[in-house]
């Protein structure tokens, strides 16, 4: 407990942020004073929960690697075009405004937008569909970045402690899911330790299966992934010359517009104005979403960014290349770490290890790696 005049005045005020929080935040949102943690902390803190995790989020070394992965486009000399460092950031100023007009708790939401995307491998999804079948083929479960950003923050940073980061911020990140198409979403039960290391089993196990966040900022968070994405790899295409704006389909444009700022403000609005949250905590269901008409705008948006863009012959360029790498690199570490741990570590032990590193790796240290064990690598366009 607090033992100085200072840190008394600290804490007093802590209790009247928590009291803030009681009345000024929406009875369904996650409130400070009810995060959980694997672990007692080692001394009070006078800062609330979610916002330690976000700091902790930030200052971890899986963060810092954010600022060289693929968002979508790879191998490309554009300093211009997103890469998944600032994905993050935008989900998180998203979510952050559609919280604030829905009363909820806007630290919350930072972490779990800061973190939802921790576990990408480089190279992006297609990174990460080599990435699962060499893990299938060694003997692992399937590679899914979302449960792979949970594996750096929870059990691999700081020489295996991780961030002890609350099970919120845990279940928003693992719940995330931005490739499904969810026109509403209502949180699942609220959920304490064990609770969690189920819903991550599960996941583990199942890869297709739809876990629903825990609580109603796991849900924005998870919409404003989409959000954050959507219109911005639109651009990114534009000015890799991909399309014109004048592809993207007339009744997205006539409905969402046909820029960046367009799409991310009439989908943001639009969550706001048809999400619900009732008065009482135990009284209706939350829906967060959008509504019929936007829905299927975005929707129609999806699938032409699908096929135009994430399915283009120009994207999809150095991807057997890419997975030749991923495929040199794994059979290096996996005999490399195989020699290192002896008789006492199974085969599956290592090809765990090899995954965990490439996992972490940037686009750039991974070309560097492949490079050094004598593999062609492919060239910037």
């Amino acid at each position: 407990m607090p033992d100085t005049p200072a840190e008394n005045r600290l804490f007093a005020m802590l209790e009247t942020l928590r009291r803030r929080e009681e009345r000024g935040l929406s009875p369904r949102a996650a409130l400070s004073a009810a995060a959980l943690r694997r672990h007692a902390e080692a001394r009070p803190a006078y800062r609330q929960p979610f916002a330690l995790d976000a700091d902790r989020i930030l200052h971890s070394r899986a963060y810092t690697r954010y600022i060289d992965k693929t968002q979508v486009f790879s191998l490309v000399a554009n300093d211009h075009i997103s890469h998944r460092v600032l994905h993050v950031q935008l989900v998180s100023r998203i979510a952050r405004t559609i919280g604030r007009f829905l009363c909820l708790n806007e630290d919350l939401l930072e972490a779990i937008a800061l973190g939802h995307d921790i576990g990408h491998p480089p190279f992006g999804h297609p990174g990460e569909e080599f990435l699962s079948e060499l893990c299938r083929e060694n003997g692992l479960l399937p590679f899914q970045h979302n449960v792979q950003s949970v594996r750096f923050l929870d059990r691999l940073e700081r020489g295996g402690r991780g961030w002890n980061l609350t099970i919120q911020t845990l279940d928003g990140i693992l719940c995330h899911d931005g490739e499904s198409h969810s026109a509403t979403l209502t949180p699942g039960p609220e959920i304490d330790c064990q609770g969690f290391d189920e819903k991550l089993f599960i996941r583990e196990q199942s890869p297709g299966i739809d876990l629903a966040p825990a609580t109603a900022e796991g849900c924005v968070v998870r919409l404003a992934d989409v959000i954050a994405y959507v219109g911005r790899d639109i651009e990114d295409a534009i000015v890799l010359g991909l399309i014109g704006r004048g592809d993207i389909p007339a009744e997205c444009r006539r409905r969402l517009g046909d820029t960046n700022g367009e799409i991310v403000y009439h989908l943001v609005t639009d969550i706001i104005m048809n999400s619900q949250l009732p008065e009482s905590r135990f009284n209706g269901d939350i829906r967060i979403g959008f509504s019929e008409e936007i829905a299927e705008a975005l929707r129609a948006l999806r699938a032409f960014n699908s096929e135009r863009i994430y399915h283009a012959p120009e994207t999809r360029r150095a991807q057997p290349r890419i997975r030749a790498c991923y495929q040199a690199l794994f059979a290096h570490h996996l005999a490399r770490f195989g020699r290192e741990g002896g008789e006492t570590q199974s085969e599956a032990q290592a090809a765990a290890r090899a995954r965990d590193f490439i996992a972490g790796m940037t686009d750039d240290y991974f070309l560097r790696q492949v490079e050094a064990i004598g593999c062609a690598i492919p060239e910037k366009r």
